[in-house]
C-alpha cells in the first residue's frame, strides 16, 4: 500500500517558524542528506524537509552506510539555515528532540546514535554548507535515520532495535508527523541558546554513563556524562578527559545483559 505522508500537516506546523518551509517525499534516493548538501551548493537553500521511502546510499557518521527499507525505515532530512555563537553538541540537542518524541525507553549514545537497551534504533548525520563570505549563517542539514519495523542484525556492528518494539502502532508517517516539530523548535532553541539547555536532558537518557568504554584511540574508562558543549567525559588512568573529536569511536567496553 502506498504511505500516506502527512505532509500538509508537518507544512501547517512547521511553515509559521520558518517562512518558505517546503516539505518533499520522494520514492527513492541515494541519500538525503547528499541531495540537499548538492542542492545547497548550487543556492538552493529553503527550508526544506527531505523524505526518501528508500535510500540506495544512506550515510552515517564517519563514512558508514546506513541501510533502509521502504515502510521498514524513516529517513529524511531536514535543511535550514542557522547561525549559532557555537556548533558544538548540536546532533547531541538533535537526538535529545528525536528520542523525547518517540518513547521514554529510547537512551542517546554519544555522540549520535538513538538505542534501546544496547540496540541501535536509528542515527543523526549533521553536515552544513557555508551561505559565503560575510554571512554568518550556515546551511544546515540534519539526516535522520530510524528503524520502525525490526530488520536483521547480521552484519551490523551493534544489534538492531525497533520503534514497533516499544509501539507497535507505530509507521514511518505516524513517526515522521511525531517528530518533525519538535526538531524544528529544538534547532531554533539550539541557535539561540547553544547546547547548555541540552545537557541535563542529554544526560538524562545518556546510555554511556557511568559504563566502562573503550575509545577507537586504545583510550579506556568511565563515561561520566557530557560537558557544557556537548563533550564526552571519560575518567581514565590519566585523569578526566573531555573527547570532543568526530574521529573518535565510543563503544561500551562491557554491555548490559
Amino acid at each position: 500500500m502506498p504511505i500516506r505522508w502527512p505532509a500538509e500537516a508537518i507544512w501547517e506546523q512547521v511553515a509559521p517558524l520558518l517562512p518558505g518551509f517546503t516539505v518533499e517525499v520522494l520514492p527513492q534516493l541515494d541519500s538525503t542528506n547528499s541531495e540537499l548538501m548538492r542542492r545547497a551548493r548550487t543556492g538552493l537553500v529553503e527550508p526544506t524537509l527531505l523524505v526518501a521511502e528508500q535510500q540506495t546510499a544512506g550515510r552515517g557518521r564517519l563514512g558508514r552506510a546506513w541501510q533502509s527499507q521502504a515502510g521498514a525505515s524513516l529517513t529524511f532530512s531536514l535543511g535550514l539555515p542557522l547561525a549559532p555563537a557555537d556548533w558544538s553538541g548540536l546532533s547531541l540537542a538533535v537526538g535529545c528532540s528525536i528520542a523525547e518524541s518517540l518513547d521514554p525507553a529510547v537512551q542517546l549514545k554519544w555522540p549520535n546514535d538513538l538505542w534501546v537497551r544496547d540496540h541501535k534504533l536509528g542515527g543523526i548525520l549533521v553536515e552544513t554548507a557555508s551561505f559565503g563570505a560575510g554571512d554568518p549563517r550556515r546551511h544546515a542539514v540534519v539526516g535522520v535515520g530510524l528503524n520502525v519495523a525490526l530488520r536483521p542484525s547480521e552484519g551490523l556492528s551493534t544489534p538492531a532495535a525497533a520503534l514497533q518494539e516499544l509501539d507497535p502502532t507505530a509507521d514511518v508517517a505516524s513517526t515522521l508527523l511525531r517528530v518533525a516539530l519538535p526538531l524544528v523548535q529544538a534547532l531554533q532553541a539550539f541557535e539561540s541558546f547553544g547546547f547548555a539547555p541540552f545537557q541535563a536532558r542529554f544526560m538524562a537518557r545518556d546510555a554511556l554513563r557511568d559504563r566502562p568504554v573503550a575509545l577507537s584511540d586504545g583510550t579506556v574508562g568511565t563515561a561520566h556524562g557530557v560537558g557544557e558543549t556537548g563533550s564526552l567525559l571519560v575518567h581514565t588512568a590519566a585523569g578526566m578527559q573531555a573527547v570532543s573529536s568526530s574521529e573518535v569511536s565510543v563503544r561500551p567496553a562491557v554491555l548490559r545483559p
